[in-house]
């Protein structure tokens, strides 16, 4: 459904790699430099990344793109910065990066929705490198889709440096109801979408969710959306391991309601408790940390659940996982106070808190929004870019 988009998708066969030895090693699109060196020569480019963008397991791309004299003239940094140190929802500020000299603009200071139109006309292309995890209420893909609207403004080109989705393998929860969009869920998809940043991109702009913008994406060889990609580095401070990744679509609700999901722990999302839990075994005390300064019931024994043990398969075939939300409701017997309004900003719509209140089940609930994973899939299909 592509109506009245150019989109440049340039597939990639050929190229050199730092990271290739064996034909069935997946690389990211950062690798290949044959295809889009071309389009940055001459040119005044811009890059939106973070300190995921390694062109190889030593450099960072904008590194590599500064040692091959590209002119990049300035680096725009998303949630948790363009080194990748900053908690998450604190601001980030602008500043110089201290290997490369280039401008560092903050997407992420608080105030900044887009650059200045001053700084838009700085730059011919856009270069987008970041590795996302597939939901929609992780921030990266929201910052490319708003940097996406401002070069369709100002005719500027944008390409992605495409990176395998870890949760890429499957789709589900409630898609988005539009009345619940923020800064936590900007499109129309489910909680878990199923999505590479390229195909998102794509996806945006083809559906007319984002504006007609000039795009490429870069893709990843050698991979598909059966393949589990184990990330090289974490992607933020607060999901340091890939089993927390895989739980991140069910914990990361108790960021809407009074319970912990592990912040200023050794292993956030991948646990939850309260201080009032009863009955409970496992016990732990949020302490600051680098990923939270301020975490949840700061220095308050919480007790609760450890999933650390969870197995990944059983993660991936319970997938949207609403029972650890409903054991932890129902533990404290609290009704609606349980909730904050940030829960319908993740979850997306508004019955699933009103079903948990009644008494429904997980089963019950997770039910109501299957046809419209269905259909989201039938439409997905039309932007993939991997086999599924």
């Amino acid at each position: 459904m592509l109506r009245a988009v150019y989109i440049s998708l340039l597939l990639i066969f050929g190229g050199c790699s730092a990271y290739a030895t064996a034909p069935e090693e997946v690389l990211v699109g950062a690798t290949d430099t044959a295809v889009y060196m071309p389009l940055l020569r001459d040119e005044r480019v811009a890059v939106l990344a973070n300190h995921t963008a390694m062109y190889s397991a030593e450099e960072h791309v904008v590194d590599m793109l500064h040692r091959e004299g590209v002119n990049v003239v300035g680096i725009f940094a998303p949630e948790h910065g363009f080194r990748g140190s900053v908690e998450a929802g604190a601001k980030v500020e602008n500043g110089v990066d201290v290997r490369t000299g280039i401008p560092i603009l903050s997407l992420y200071n608080g105030n900044t929705q887009r650059p200045s139109d001053e700084v838009m006309r700085s730059f011919d292309i856009l270069v987008v490198d970041m590795q996302d995890v597939g939901l929609r209420f992780y921030t990266y893909y929201i910052s490319m889709l708003r940097m996406i609207d401002a070069c369709a403004d100002f005719g500027v080109e944008v390409v992605v440096l495409d990176r395998p989705n870890p949760n890429g393998h499957y789709v589900d929860g409630p898609i988005l109801d539009m009345r619940y969009k923020s800064g936590v869920g900007w499109l129309p998809i489910p909680v878990v979408h199923g999505l590479t940043m390229g195909e998102i991109a794509t996806m945006a702009i083809g559906e007319e969710w984002a504006k007609e913008a000039k795009l490429s994406v870069v893709k990843c060889r050698n991979y598909d959306h059966t393949i589990r990609y184990m990330l090289p580095i974490a992607p933020s401070p607060n999901l340091p391991t890939q089993h927390s990744i895989y739980l991140y679509p069910s914990t990361c609700l108790f960021e809407g309601t009074v319970v912990s999901m592990g912040r200023g722990t050794e292993a956030p999302f991948e646990m939850y408790g309260h201080p009032a839990m009863t009955g409970r075994d496992f016990s732990f005390t949020p302490m600051p940390n680098a990923g939270s300064a301020k975490p949840p019931h700061n220095g308050v024994m919480c007790y609760g659940v450890d999933l650390r043990d969870v197995a990944d398969e059983d993660i991936w075939r319970e997938g949207v996982n609403l029972e650890y939300v409903i054991d932890a409701y129902r533990d404290l017997n609290m009704g609606d106070r349980f909730f904050t309004s940030m829960f319908e900003k993740l979850i997306g719509v508004d019955y699933v808190r009103r079903m948990i209140i009644e008494g429904a089940t997980a089963e019950e609930i997770e039910a109501c929004w299957k046809d419209d994973v269905e259909e989201f899939k039938a439409l997905r299909r039309e932007y993939l870019l991997y086999d599924e």
